[in-house]
């Protein structure tokens, strides 16, 4: 336990953060999705920051009026960011401009919680979900959505891109169900009855196309095969509180981080007799954002709603697995 080795932290002052991502392009290169007032009411912004020998720097950030709760870098632009707000819309951001968004995008008609751009080479894909129950999907140089998603019976909290299979997105939601899309079909192609809570995050395995994971109110973390959705193929218990995000490790097949409404970031091997590798205790608040970096092995960015960013490498990452 404890805060972990190579430690940089930046706080953002009157800023609770949703949610963090590593710039696909620049190793270092984080942006943060923040609210005022714990997203309950105030405006949001876009933070991107960079750690260098000095620290964590702020590079750039950009205003919106309402809270910010997801953001997503660009697969073909290492300039570009879309984030999603309280008020429903997308926001285009470009890095080298000074001001606010290229292009809003406004078609929810409640909170947009969720953004993804697609992991898939050929493809420039944008999917989002939110509270109103549905999932659009958009082209970033088309000024309106392609296609809406219409199934889920409760908020959608998590929209996540299969990083294998062209447009495949998987989504979590409040009705307690991972339910898996293909984007040339109208309908859902798969319905998993995956917690008895609210699913608040989902992710798909980097070394296995038909392996997801889920994290709920319910405290667990469960891992799906999609050839078999009867039981999960893992379960991991260990959070106190409800697990706000999971994300799969880039450099390991067994390997995930999750973080909790209970402070603390855990990673875990699901291979394992006993799954869980460390738990980081290093936030005072509800931890929301998580990202592994695609960069430098074993690095991981996480943010809070104490107003802090923090970049480190745990223990349990530090050594090879």
């Amino acid at each position: 336990m404890g805060t972990a080795a190579g430690a940089g932290a930046l706080r953002l002052p009157g800023l609770h953060g949703y949610a963090v991502e590593f710039s696909p392009y620049c190793p270092g290169r984080v942006a943060c999705a923040a609210a005022q007032y714990y997203g309950m009411a105030g405006c949001g912004t876009l933070a991107v920051l960079e750690q260098n020998e000095a620290g964590i720097v702020l590079l750039r950030s950009f205003d919106w009026n309402d809270g910010l709760f997801d953001v997503t870098w660009s697969e073909n632009n290492e300039n570009m960011l879309i984030t999603c707000s309280g008020d429903g819309s997308l926001q285009i951001w470009d890095m080298a401009k000074t001001k606010g968004p290229l292009q809003v995008y406004k078609e929810h008609t409640l909170e947009a919680y969720s953004v993804d751009w697609s992991q898939t080479r050929g493809e420039q894909l944008v999917v989002s979900g939110s509270w109103d129950q549905t999932a659009k999907l958009w082209d970033p140089a088309v000024g309106k959505s392609l296609c809406t998603f219409k199934g889920h019976e409760a908020v959608i909290y998590s929209t996540i891109w299969s990083p294998h299979i062209p447009g495949c997105f998987a989504s979590a939601s409040g009705d307690q169900t991972l339910r898996i899309w293909d984007v040339k079909t109208p309908g859902v192609k798969l319905v998993i009855p995956a917690h008895q809570a609210e699913v608040l995050s989902c992710d798909w395995c980097k070394y296995d196309e038909n392996l997801l994971v889920t994290g709920a109110v319910d405290c667990s973390l469960k891992g799906w095969d999609l050839r078999n959705i009867r039981q999960p193929v893992f379960v991991l218990l260990g959070h106190t509180y409800a697990i706000r995000r999971v994300k799969f490790s880039p450099f390991h097949a067994t390997i995930l981080a999750s973080c909790s409404y209970d402070f603390t970031v855990r990673f875990w091997d699901f291979s394992k007799p006993n799954p869980l590798l460390e738990t980081v205790e290093h936030h005072t608040e509800f931890t929301c954002g998580l990202d592994l970096s695609l960069h430098n092995r074993g690095q991981v960015v996480d943010c809070a709603w104490d107003e802090l960013v923090k970049i480190y490498t745990p223990s349990c990452l530090a050594v090879p697995v």
